[in-house]
């Protein structure tokens, strides 16, 4: 079927004509992609890659179709370490090679590929092979993995790496389809953000579809010694053997998740919704490639207390991979809806005191953020420049975004603000829009249908300006005043009732304990709950960051474990920040790392080496 059909029939013929004219501007918005889309796009793309573990690295070829809006004759994409062998244009019922050129290195966006097309190609090749040291996959030896026998890789596209494994236009303004084939070692499985089989065959050749159109920061891929466990009719979980179990038991919830979140926001449009567990190393809590969520381990906590992550990356079934940011400057589009729904989920399927809890937990850390960040970085929709989308990616555009939505909640009522996010999601489903976008259709669809409640004023004080609004809300939660109470009277000699606590209590606690407890009282509350050896980690982290600061020795061959085995970024780097500030700390934390490196995602690594070699 024609890619143009099958894009019809997914969005709707007057939908993708939408599409295409209101994305024109958003294409001339993007900072970080040297593509062209207003001249030549790619809608669709076929993938032939070659597993290589011994040279770690990627060969193959990406075949794109090629849809012209202009006279053109060349095409512009994005690489970053590639090498290009040759690039084909069909032409005349053949393949024949056609000219390209690479342009000089941008730390940034990479190197810009441009190739000729001439005038009357439909279709583009490129041959090519990925660098060991790309920054959207990483390679883990036998050694690195649980079972310590099979190599493992998995790609993190966002924001910018799928240019680092694929020649492609590195744009979330771009909605492609793609197919793929995948050769492998065998004996390990291959899965990608498509529609991965449940057999258990391992005969090392591996087709995939992806019929729905993603941007690019989407494609994902991931190979290793994978089991696989069925939660419902479609929900699975893909893990190594070592989780396997654990895992499709602490998200068993899953299925009624998306039964709650389809009542309140409309359909889910990907057919499955699957999970795969990585290793420690990667460097995110969740990424929500479409299909098959990527998920780091240490939220497999053993009492289902960190399943909002979960929620998370299914919210984004909705927010982020329907309706995408159209560049990275409007990440907020993405984070900031996926936030409000994750917590309407958590509160449809674990009641009201849980989301309350949650939410003003994330309040907290978006204080701590703003309280470090440059006043720009606090804008939502900001002003990158060409500094790497990566910089972008705090707790602003997560929970300042948040805010907002819970504020347009508030003034508008739930039940007519369900009713716009609803519409909004149908409106604009398979489409990457601006912030100037939702602007539009807010105060159309929104502030005109229900006029002085809410100004567009406000609107642009939420969005352009730095920091909250005098008359954002702020979260508070009962349960964390009883956590207070409780905190007060334990500093007196007390003891603590925490039978009935969560771990978003137990976070409460240690991250308001006063920063001058004492030696004795730190030793006190780790022989009574054993923080040191908390098998927890978020709880781990909370606990280890306050014994950097009070210098609690007794936790330190912990902290040393933990920074050698885990790779979670949000649970490192504050670690390393803290270490940083005392020059005996900081010559310590060099040297755990440089133990730890190797194991670290590429990402990983260069978020905490400015942290610990800032004169580099």
């Amino acid at each position: 079927m024609a890619i143009q059909q099958q894009l019809i029939q997914w969005a709707g013929a007057v939908t993708l004509v939408a599409a295409a004219s209101s994305s024109a501007t958003a294409w001339a918005e993007d900072a970080h992609s040297y593509a062209r889309l207003d001249d030549v796009s790619t809608p669709h793309l076929e993938l032939n890659l070659t597993v290589d573990f011994a040279e770690q690295q990627l060969e193959g070829t990406a075949t794109y179709d090629l849809l012209r809006r202009s006279d053109a004759t060349a095409i512009h994409l994005d690489t970053r370490d590639l090498t290009i062998q040759k690039t084909e244009i069909w032409q005349d019922g053949a393949w024949q090679e056609t000219p390209f050129a690479l342009g000089e290195p941008h730390q940034t966006l990479g190197q810009e590929l441009t190739v000729t097309i001439g005038e009357d190609a439909d279709k583009l090749r490129i041959h090519y092979e990925t660098a060991p040291t790309a920054s959207g996959l990483q390679w883990l030896t036998p050694a690195q993995t649980a079972g310590k026998e099979h190599p493992f890789m998995f790609s993190q596209s966002q924001p910018i790496h799928a240019r680092s494994w694929i020649p492609i236009q590195d744009t979330p303004a771009l909605r492609l389809t793609y197919n793929a084939q995948v050769y492998t070692p065998a004996g390990l499985l291959a899965v990608m953000s498509a529609d991965n089989s449940l057999s258990d065959d391992r005969d090392g050749n591996y087709s995939f579809t992806m019929p729905q159109p993603i941007p690019p920061y989407l494609i994902a891929i991931a190979v290793g010694d994978l089991e696989i466990k069925s939660i419902s009719d479609n929900v699975a979980v893909f893990a190594e053997s070592y989780i396997i179990d654990d895992a499709a038991w602490e998200w068993a919830d899953t299925p009624a998740m998306i039964t709650a979140t389809e009542k309140m926001y409309g359909p889910y449009r990907w057919d499955r919704y699957d999970l795969l567990v990585l290793p420690p190393s990667f460097p995110f809590g969740g990424m929500e490639n479409p299909r098959l969520s990527f998920i780091t381990p240490t939220v497999v906590s053993g009492d289902r207390s960190l399943i909002n992550l979960i929620a998370h990356e299914l919210a984004h079934s909705w927010s982020g991979n329907l309706v995408t940011n159209a560049s990275w400057r409007d990440l907020w589009l993405n984070e900031g809806f996926t936030s409000y729904v994750e917590n309407r989920i958590m509160e449809a399927l674990f009641g009201e005191r849980r989301a309350q809890m949650e939410l003003a937990l994330g309040y907290q850390d978006l204080l701590a953020d703003m309280e470090r960040l440059p006043a720009a970085d606090t804008v939502l929709n900001i002003d990158l420049g060409t500094r790497h989308p990566d910089d972008v990616f705090s707790n602003v555009p997560y929970v300042k975004g948040q805010l907002f939505l819970v504020y347009l909640e508030h003034k508008f009522g739930r039940d007519v603000f369900d009713a716009f996010l609803r519409q909004y999601f149908a409106d604009f489903a398979f489409q990457s829009i601006s912030t100037a976008q939702f602007k539009h259709y807010l105060a159309k669809n929104l502030l005109a249908k229900h006029p002085n409640v809410v100004s567009m004023d406000k609107v642009n004080e939420w969005i352009h300006e730095p920091g909250l609004p005098a008359d954002a809300p702020k979260p508070e939660s009962d349960a964390f005043a009883q956590v207070e109470r409780q905190m007060q009277r334990w500093l007196k000699g007390g003891q603590l009732q925490t039978a009935e606590w969560t771990t978003h209590e137990w976070l409460h606690f240690i991250n308001n304990l006063p920063l001058d407890i004492s030696s004795t009282n730190m030793k006190r509350l780790d022989n009574d709950y054993h923080l040191t050896a908390s098998s927890n980690a978020e709880i781990a982290h909370a606990w280890l960051k306050l014994a950097i600061t009070k210098k609690y020795e007794p936790a330190r061959d912990r902290l040393r474990n933990y920074l050698l085995n885990i790779g979670r970024n949000k649970l490192v780097s504050p670690l390393y920040r803290e270490l940083a500030k005392t020059p005996e700390n900081l010559k310590w934390a060099r040297e755990v790392y440089e133990q730890a490196k190797s194991g670290y995602h590429p990402l990983t690594q260069t978020v905490n080496e400015a942290l610990l070699y800032p004169e580099h």
